[in-house]
């Protein structure tokens, strides 16, 4: 798979630049909204701010603990996207992040929560493709952002 990509000078660079935009749009869309919610005086904001928080904590411990290997390690490989981390691949930090935040600004503007979730399906794609997570990291990044949420929200 990574010399069929690293073989085509488009796709390589298409799949850095999807990952870097959507890295950064996300990761800029957040602290917009919580704004928005500031001025809006929405009472909702703390739960905005400590839902995704917390559970950042929580899934960044777990990481470290588990430790899993990159793809790029396992398959002694040069991955698509830079990435010097030889552990910590298991969930995708990337993917839940964005899939955390698309579930917090969904219960708030659902129009939006949906666009930046069809951006972590996309990103979740990049980073695979890219080779420095594996489908079950993504998914699970996933899931337990969306899983997060519903119980930080419901709590």
């Amino acid at each position: 798979m990574m010399k069929s990509v690293s073989g085509s000078p488009l796709i390589y660079n298409l799949i850095v630049w999807v990952d870097r935009i959507l890295t950064r749009t996300v990761y800029l869309a957040y602290p917009l909204f919580l704004i928005v919610l500031f001025i809006q005086k929405d009472t909702g904001l703390i739960r905005a701010v400590l839902v995704p928080g917390i559970s950042f904590i929580i899934v960044s411990v777990f990481r470290k603990m588990y430790d899993a290997p990159r793809p790029y390690v396992v398959f002694d490989t040069p991955s698509v996207i830079k990435k010097e981390t030889l552990g910590k691949s298991f969930p995708s930090r990337h993917i839940f992040s964005i899939f955390i935040i698309a579930s917090t600004v969904f219960r708030f503007f659902p129009t939006a929560g949906v666009l930046l979730g069809t951006a972590g399906v996309v990103m979740a794609a990049s980073r695979v493709l890219g080779g420095v997570h594996f489908p079950k990291d993504v998914i699970a990044g996933a899931v337990v952002g969306i899983i997060f949420s519903v119980i930080g929200f419901a709590v």
